[in-house]
């Protein structure tokens, strides 16, 4: 009798613990490292999945600088590279607000944007129990992140207990060498690892490990959600997952070279006229790896090259239709895409070491043989010629008003950028902070000078301008300077530094009405 996913996984950790105990080295993970080579399967349709390319590469520790990436672009469609390194959890991401982005607390929100790529990097990107949210949104990559322990149901929870999870609208995704994990199935809080719906289109997910959960994920989320499809899997290891390898309602789906390991209860599950192209992978220890389960509402299949490794079927009847235990195709499926196929046979190795976050984006070189890719290469954009901005005139708003900031080194004062005096500044605790000047009724603004004291000119690196009253972004740059921006009313004005160059001394915050 199959043991509940929350006691097998239990099994799991003793097994570990006692390699551990017997002197059995861990695995080192190499450290991870930038997006390399180019989107592969569906999500190369379409007009194709280039993510942030061509964009700023901006660096993020914490989920709330995630979002201030997202919400710092001129628009919702300006291309950005976010390098995420460290933890990610509830404790760092709040909701940041902007023109160019719609955040939220407790997820990372990927909402009604376009041309953004995270990418982990470092020593590699934990997403602890939140989980990544795209709606309405178009041309996203992640890659080489772990995304764990995501919950529905009891504390804390994030993005409806996926992973991720995307809805509404959603075109062109490509997910590569990502780890997606949870500790038990829906009893335990748990929903879905990779989850589709609401007409999301163009997907790939490729060299990712998908495991420890009782459901793999879908497309599409009921009988009637049947706008989903043109997703690509390949090169993922599925292991200990109770159902939905995927679940396919509708569309199409392309799933090669993928290592299914421990489905305890069925697997690619093709329903409501959805047809799956089943090519070259290896089923192994599972139960009803494809059919159509829990419904009489039928799906077909395509087959070619598998590895059916101990596994076992049922017997067909009511809302239970296994294509085995000698799958045959049922259908033909046609696909749009140039690709190579690994031999079933090697897929196991292969994938082993090619799949999931932190293993060096390694992919198969379509005989078996795990390569490091090149990176596309890629034309320098010429630097443009700026014209320095002209100083600011008339009066300095700033003096006389108040000011305040997110912390102050030892011996600065937030007054000090409001005195007129230069040879005073402040400067954060940190590489980072904000700085602030506040008026007690609106005042109109439409540009300011941010002076650093003498010493540390170019100190400061990048930087956004905040409506502090509404959280929106008035504009973003680098380097220190006169910088202006639309006219605008407000009671308090936020130089917030992103990024320095050593320590930054802000001597003067002056503000000015034109």
């Amino acid at each position: 009798m199959k043991r509940p996913l929350a006691l097998r996984l239990s099994a799991v950790s003793a097994a570990l613990a006692l390699g551990a105990a017997a002197g059995i080295a861990a695995l080192s993970m190499p450290a991870a490292s930038a997006a390399t080579s180019g989107a592969t399967g569906y999500a190369t349709q379409n007009g194709g999945t280039t993510g942030g390319a061509g964009g700023q590469t901006v660096k993020a520790t914490t989920g709330t600088q995630i979002h201030a990436a997202l919400c710092g672009r001129a628009s919702s469609s300006t291309p950005v590279v976010i390098q995420v390194e460290g933890t990610i959890n509830h404790g760092n991401t709040a909701k940041v607000s902007g023109d160019s982005c719609n955040t939220a607390a407790g997820v990372i929100e990927l909402k009604q944007i376009s041309n953004v790529t995270i990418v982990g990097v470092g020593g590699g990107a934990v997403f602890d129990q939140l989980g990544i949210h795209i709606r309405e949104s178009s041309n996203i990559i992640i890659q080489n992140v772990t995304v764990r322990n995501v919950k529905k149901s009891g504390s804390p929870t994030s993005n409806g207990g996926d992973a991720i999870g995307m809805e509404s609208d959603v075109r062109n995704v490509w997910v590569d060498h990502v780890t997606l994990e949870a500790s038990g199935g829906e009893s335990e809080g748990y929903d879905g690892l990779f989850d589709m719906k609401d007409n999301t289109q163009y997907v790939t997910l490729s060299y990712s490990i998908l495991r420890n959960s009782g459901r793999g994920g879908l497309i599409g989320s009921s009988e009637s959600d049947l706008s989903n499809g043109y997703v690509t899997f390949h090169h993922n290891l599925y292991s200990n997952i109770d159902s939905r390898a995927p679940l396919l309602r509708g569309g199409t789906a392309h799933a090669y070279n993928n290592h299914y390991k421990s489905l305890n209860e069925s697997g690619i599950n093709s329903r409501a006229g959805a047809k799956a192209k089943v090519d070259n992978n290896y089923f192994e220890d599972s139960k009803d790896v494809l059919g159509t389960f829990y419904t009489d509402e039928r799906g077909y299949w395509q087959v070619s090259g598998n590895v059916f490794d101990n596994v076992t079927w049922s017997s067909t009847g009511s809302k239970n239709y296994p294509a085995g235990p000698n799958p045959t195709s049922n259908t033909t499926v046609s696909i749009p895409y140039a690709y190579t196929l690994d031999a079933a046979t090697c897929v196991p190795d292969v994938v082993s070491r090619t799949a999931g976050a932190n293993t060096g984006l390694k992919v198969s070189d379509g005989n078996c043989t795990p390569q490091t890719p090149s990176p596309t290469p890629t034309t320098p954009t010429p630097t443009p010629t700026t014209p320095t901005p002209t100083e600011p005139s008339g009066t300095n708003l700033s003096i006389g008003a108040g000011s305040d900031g997110s912390s102050k080194a030892d011996g600065t004062s937030y007054g000090n950028v409001r005195d007129g005096n230069m040879s005073t500044y402040w400067s954060p605790s940190g590489s980072t902070g904000s700085i602030s000047i506040k008026w007690g009724s609106a005042t109109t603004v439409s540009s300011v000078n941010i002076r650093e004291a003498a010493g540390s000119t170019g100190a400061v690196g990048s930087w956004r301008l905040l409506n502090a009253d509404t959280g929106a972004v008035l504009t973003s740059g680098s380097g220190a300077g006169a910088i202006s921006f639309a006219q605008t009313s407000l009671k308090k004005i936020t130089f917030e530094i992103t990024s320095s160059n050593g320590t930054p001394k802000v001597a003067e915050f002056e503000t000015y009405a034109s």
